[in-house]
């Protein structure tokens, strides 16, 4: 008699013989946390959604067709938006530049050497002068314009630039995250080395430890640019000539025109969406710039 010839498969590679291999699982989804995320992007997304496809839309399209149906006179808006006031936007466009860019420079640097002394040296008072820091980060803006007008109305300063740049060179915030990337960044024993050579204190943070804090600094660059380029109290309460103010301001006041011309709405709906466009390129190009050094690592050999 014949016999049948049974072949059996051979065990998968790890596989425990005589066990039968199903399907490999499939991955779980954490549904609480993905919701969540969902809805907080479109919370986030949907405001900005609105204002890019509303400006697009012409004054009469603006309150006559569905929300986010876009419209057709995004470039009459600009155009319009262009000439008003001889071109008073860009002008607004350009102080908050001014302000933004030059006071985060100017506070990153102030962080910088702020945050690595508190970091690296010991002396009486560090704890205590770092706690008044904290506390600093915690203190509402509101409840230092006021006295910031003071202190500025004596020095005869207020209705300037200055007096929008100067409050804003030192930033808690920028001094408290500078320590802390300095203390986890910067080795004491680098430090040390570079005294043991000769380098002056100097040369040591510009040379050493500098290097190592520049994915810390741009952070605290980044962060600095965005919160001067959307401040609006300090502005509205130092300045009075509107050729000074931020875009901020001037499309407050822009707003406060549209109840009585609400052909205005349309700039201001352009002109926010327009403000929008600079820090969404700085967040970009800083991003690549952070991610970069991040990568190539704070030690160079």
């Amino acid at each position: 008699m014949s016999s049948l010839a049974v072949h059996k498969a051979a065990p998968t590679a790890g596989a425990t013989p005589g066990t039968v291999q199903g399907p490999p699982p499939r991955p779980r989804i954490a549904w609480v946390p993905t919701v969540t995320l969902v809805l907080g992007a479109l919370y986030t997304l949907l405001p900005v959604a609105w204002v890019v496809i509303a400006s697009t839309k012409s004054g009469r399209e603006l309150f006559s067709t569905f929300t986010f149906l876009p419209g057709t006179g995004f470039a009459d808006n600009v155009k319009d938006l262009t000439s008003y006031r001889d071109g008073v936007y860009w002008k607004w466009m350009g102080n908050s530049a001014l302000y933004a860019g030059l006071g985060a420079l100017l506070s990153t640097c102030v962080s910088a050497v702020s945050g690595y002394a508190l970091a690296v040296y010991r002396f009486r008072g560090r704890e205590a002068v770092f706690n008044i820091l904290l506390a600093g980060v915690l203190m509402p803006p509101v409840i230092l314009a006021v006295p910031q007008y003071l202190l500025l109305a004596k020095a005869d300063l207020t209705d300037s630039y200055w007096s929008v740049l100067l409050p804003q060179i030192l930033s808690p915030y920028g001094v408290y995250l500078a320590r802390i990337y300095s203390a986890a960044a910067v080795p004491g024993d680098i430090v040390e080395a570079g005294r043991m050579d000769g380098a002056s204190e100097w040369r040591v943070f510009t040379r050493i430890a500098l290097p190592m804090m520049v994915p810390g600094l741009v952070t605290v660059f980044l962060f600095q640019f965005v919160a001067v380029w959307n401040n609006f109290l300090l502005p509205y309460i130092m300045l009075s000539d509107d050729e000074k103010f931020p875009i901020t301001l001037g499309l407050y006041t822009l707003l406060e025109q549209g109840s009585n011309q609400p052909a205005l709405y349309t700039l201001v709906i352009t002109g926010a969406f327009l403000a929008v466009i600079p820090l969404v390129a700085l967040f970009l190009v800083v991003q690549r710039f952070w991610s970069l050094d991040l990568l190539s690592g704070a030690v160079k050999s």
